[in-house]
């Protein structure tokens, strides 16, 4: 079952080639224009864990010092390049595309052991010497399946909008349970609090509670797994035990969202930026649409939320049209005091007796599912979060 997975996800022959001549020709051009300093190739090309078509390339550019090193950076990339996007982060990087390839460069200090890095960034080269010098062939392909079964189930990527595994969590944890079978198998019966200490260095400490702590090999002061959520961690483990109980390669293929199964849709152009907080901001929008349906009684049965190029909000709302008025209760009428004061705070209104509970009957902020469509495209929170949102159904 995995051989026939891999036919389809592996990179052929012939792409690798290709894909490396022009990883080389890019290394080329933008060495030959830096000075004390070095251009590497990091993230799964350089590790050979990178999946069929997705051809993101991760550049480290390794400076002897710390010293304005974007800045620097920044200088060597616009003579050597016609286009460039700036990301600012902690430290800034950029992309360029080169030969239909996404080059991600990042400005990193050249250090030789992890105790000197200034950013977290800095050790990245160290991880993948790591992940080097402990995977064959063999491993790769395990590798390789992991993450597709994450990628089909929304577990893949440590960005904090998706809150999941990332690609070097993955290929330590691969390492460690020696194939994705037996992970799948450990998986199963992990609990909240699970620790793998691959390198039994013992030396990770926390005050905070983790859902998985896997202690990093290379930064034993690290848990590589701290951005896994909570839900994450559980969709995990249970789609471990599903696969457990009945394996089949429909766990890695990934489930398209049916439109028939929302009534309500919108399409989300995002902001420009960096990818992971303009993602948290999608994210924190999705969430604020869905609490005021919920809150001004929409009830949401369903709601998912997907970003490629454009992101998609996609709700299932129960009624669209709701009554009027809505009930709202006082206090037991065995509580007299706090009886009167309600009466007082709503002596203009009609107030009955439900079940030994007083109750009063108040107009609905919204009653049609537009009206609360249209409130919610005004808010300035939502506004200030996305580039736009339309409504498409």
């Amino acid at each position: 079952m995995f051989d026939k997975i891999l036919k389809n996800i592996k990179p052929t022959k012939k792409e690798e080639e290709e894909v490396q001549k022009k990883v080389d020709l890019f290394l080329k051009k933008i060495n030959s224009k830096l000075l004390n300093a070095n251009a590497i190739v990091c993230g799964s090309f350089a590790k050979g864990t990178w999946l069929r078509n997705q051809h993101d390339i991760d550049i480290f550019v390794l400076f002897e010092n710390n010293k304005n090193i974007s800045t620097r950076l920044e200088v060597v990339i616009k003579a050597a390049f016609e286009k460039y996007e700036k990301i600012h982060g902690s430290r800034d990087y950029f992309i360029v595309d080169y030969e239909n390839l996404s080059f991600e460069l990042v400005p990193v200090l050249k250090i030789d052991q992890p105790e000197q890095a200034e950013n977290i960034t800095d050790v990245t080269p160290m991880h993948v010497e790591w992940v080097k010098k402990y995977i064959d062939n063999k491993l790769k392909d395990e590798i390789r399946l992991a993450k597709r079964l994450l990628k089909a189930n929304n577990c893949y990527g440590a960005e904090t909008y998706i809150g999941g595994f990332s690609g070097y969590l993955v290929e330590i944890l691969v390492i460690y349970f020696k194939d994705l079978l037996n992970l799948i198998k450990n998986a199963a019966n992990w609990k909240y609090g699970e620790i793998i200490d691959i390198e039994r260095n013992n030396k990770f400490s926390s005050e905070q509670k983790f859902p998985l702590t896997v202690i990093d090999p290379v930064q034993p002061n690290r848990n590589v797994s701290a951005a896994v959520t909570e839900e994450k961690f559980n969709l995990f483990t249970e789609l471990c035990k599903n696969f457990s109980k009945k394996p089949s390669t429909k766990f890695f293929k990934e489930t398209k969202i049916s439109l028939k199964d929302y009534n309500l849709i919108f399409k989300v152009q995002p902001l420009k930026g960096n990818r992971d907080v303009v993602g948290t901001k999608m994210l924190k929008v999705f969430e604020n649409i869905k609490q005021e349906l919920i809150v001004n009684g929409f009830e949401v049965v369903k709601a998912i939320w997907e970003w490629k190029d454009l992101g998609y909000f996609y709700f299932k709302v129960k009624r669209k049209r709701l009554e009027k008025e809505i009930k709202h209760f006082g206090p037991p009428i065995r509580f007299k005091e706090d009886c009167e004061k309600f009466k007082i705070k709503y002596k203009d209104l009609e107030i009955k007796n439900e079940n030994d509970k007083l109750y009063i009957m108040l107009p609905r902020k919204f009653v049609k599912l537009e009206e609360i469509i249209k409130h919610v495209l005004n808010k300035e929170e939502i506004k200030n979060r996305v580039y736009s949102l339309i409504q498409i159904k």
